[in-house]
């Protein structure tokens, strides 16, 4: 699925708890220049921003399928993690982009009832961060 519609799709699988990257679709599209630069990184940002609110709202209704067999986390992975958030609080989710621990952290911000304004604020944030440094690294741009 190439272009923007490929890029939007893989951005918000890596978000959610699916073990997927999009690194390498924004890569190969700044690399192609087809898009712009900005476009590429709103429309990641966006998927990838997308994907951590559905975490977020599984998170917010878990109770109701935490014990269900597909459920990607087992009660001593889930009270770690909401350890971990209680200890420092929303600013945790400046570490949503990182891989193995920023899903995780955006399903128990839902778990933790975060409000969705300061959520939606933080991951933005720290993901679309992410994406630009990739972006600069990637063009090789000067700040």
């Amino acid at each position: 699925m190439p272009g923007l519609l490929g890029l939007f799709f893989s951005a918000f699988l890596a978000a959610t708890l699916l073990p997927l990257q999009s690194e390498a679709v924004l890569v190969a599209l700044l690399l192609g220049e087809r898009f712009s630069p900005w476009t590429l990184l709103a429309v990641a940002t966006l998927g990838n921003v997308l994907g951590s609110l559905v975490n977020w709202g599984l998170g917010r209704s878990v109770e109701r399928w935490r014990h269900r067999r597909w459920f990607p986390a087992d009660d001593r992975q889930l009270e770690r993690a909401r350890r971990a958030y209680r200890r420092y609080g929303r600013w945790s989710l400046l570490l949503s982009w990182v891989p193995v621990i920023g899903d995780p952290l955006t399903l128990v911000a839902g778990i933790l009832r975060e409000p969705w304004w300061s959520f939606l604020l933080l991951v933005t944030l720290a993901k679309g961060l992410r994406y630009l440094v990739l972006a600069a690294a990637t063009l090789g741009w000067q700040g």
